[in-house]
């Protein structure tokens, strides 16, 4: 007969080392609450003894500026809350694409230090030595001034097809919206839809059969293909707004400004410099064993290096490589520093006029707090399906 095991009791008593960490815990708490209380409270004070107006009821009053650079039309009759808005598109803006191009800059890199190449080596080990090693602001600064400086007036503006590259910036074509590009996009749902589909199939044949199938390429042809089906059934419209020079800019079609190539090109070449010594140090980590079982089963370098090399170093890259995308949208903060309209520059703005320093700063800190949380969330659920699942 099993003899019954008694239930475990609480123990209330000081003597309980998991009581008196309850009591620890709870006591820090207060603590903290209590100096967060006296912080707030004693800024409120010192605010109304001098005068100062406080509170975010700013936000609903007309702005009074406008910003040069925007994803949608803004101008100076708008509120403040959109004012931030706009401020937090144009620093996603820089972010995510700073994030995809020091992506994949930065795995070139990375694997360029392993050719068997002494100059692509010594080319890849300089780029990092030289970008990694110069702060990132200053190498803003540089960019900005090669940008507005170097570059040629929109008269004599630099031509590479239908793009012109001059002080002010990128010019380019641009498609001309109607039936055809809302289809397109509608196309992309039932694409992405599709292309999960396959995805999750070829993992589930690769684990039954072994034999491999494409997993990126495949996917994104079928999304594009829902995507030209769709501009097809829209009409298939062809019709573009072309950028051409007029008589003091380049007119008509899209434009990127010089501030924001400044920043994009800044932050992309600093931190692909970082990425690519996380990428070094994550194939360096994988045993020398498996490269010798990839040669010895007759796959060529470029084989090894994808199938064998970068699945495996995978683990040990994606935590660093989350520190490197938090960093670069941190530091681009550093766009006002040249005139970028990001949401540290709309706060500036904002301050100067309303004296709402404490509300704006933490509007800023907010922003800032909850685009680094989501990418940091984003990165562990990816680590979590890239680590090695354990029996």
């Amino acid at each position: 007969m099993t003899p019954k095991i008694p239930p475990k009791k609480n123990n209330w008593s000081w003597r309980s080392q998991a009581f008196r960490g309850l009591i620890y815990q709870v006591l820090a708490m207060a603590v903290i609450a209590g100096v967060v209380w006296f912080l707030a409270h004693n800024t409120l004070v010192n605010m109304r003894v001098r005068g100062i107006q406080s509170g975010f009821d700013f936000l609903s009053q007309t702005a009074g500026f406008d910003i040069g650079e925007s994803l949608y039309p803004f101008d100076s009759s708008r509120p403040y809350w959109e004012a931030f808005l706009v401020g937090v598109s144009n620093t996603l803006r820089v972010a995510v694409l700073g994030i995809i191009l020091a992506t994949v800059l930065g795995t070139l890199l990375g694997v360029g230090r392993f050719s068997r190449n002494a100059l692509v080596r010594g080319l890849c080990l300089c780029y990092v030595e030289c970008f990694r090693n110069i702060p990132v602001l200053l190498q803003l600064l540089m960019w900005y001034v090669i940008l507005t400086e170097v570059l040629p007036t929109s008269a004599d503006a630099w031509t590479l097809g239908p793009l012109f590259l001059s002080k002010g910036g990128l010019n380019y074509p641009i498609p001309v919206w109607g039936t055809g590009q809302l289809w397109a996009a509608y196309g992309l749902l039932p694409g992405l839809l599709l292309g999960w589909v396959y995805r999750r199939w070829a993992v589930r044949q690769f684990e039954a059969t072994g034999q491999p199938r494409s997993m990126v390429v495949l996917p994104l042809l079928i999304v594009l293909l829902a995507s030209v089906t769709g501009w097809s059934l829209g009409g298939a419209p062809t019709e573009f707004n072309r950028p051409f020079k007029g008589d003091f800019s380049i007119e008509n079609g899209g434009a990127l400004t010089p501030e924001f190539l400044a920043v994009l090109m800044g932050l992309t070449l600093y931190t692909a410099s970082f990425i690519a010594e996380v990428v070094r140090g994550g194939i360096a980590s994988v045993a020398r064993g498996q490269s010798e079982a990839a040669s010895a089963l007759g796959l060529n370098r470029h084989q090894e290096m994808r199938l064998v090399m970068l699945p495996q170093a995978l683990r040990v890259i994606i935590p660093p490589l989350t520190n490197q995308y938090l960093n670069l949208t941190k530091n681009s903060s550093l766009a006002v520093a040249i005139g970028y309209p990001d949401v540290v520059s709309i706060a500036n703005t904002a301050l100067n006029q309303t004296g709402r320093a404490v509300e704006c700063i933490a509007l800023v800190m907010l922003v800032y707090l909850i685009t680094s949380l989501g990418t940091s969330l984003l990165m562990n659920w990816y680590n979590s399906r890239a680590a090695i699942k354990e029996r």
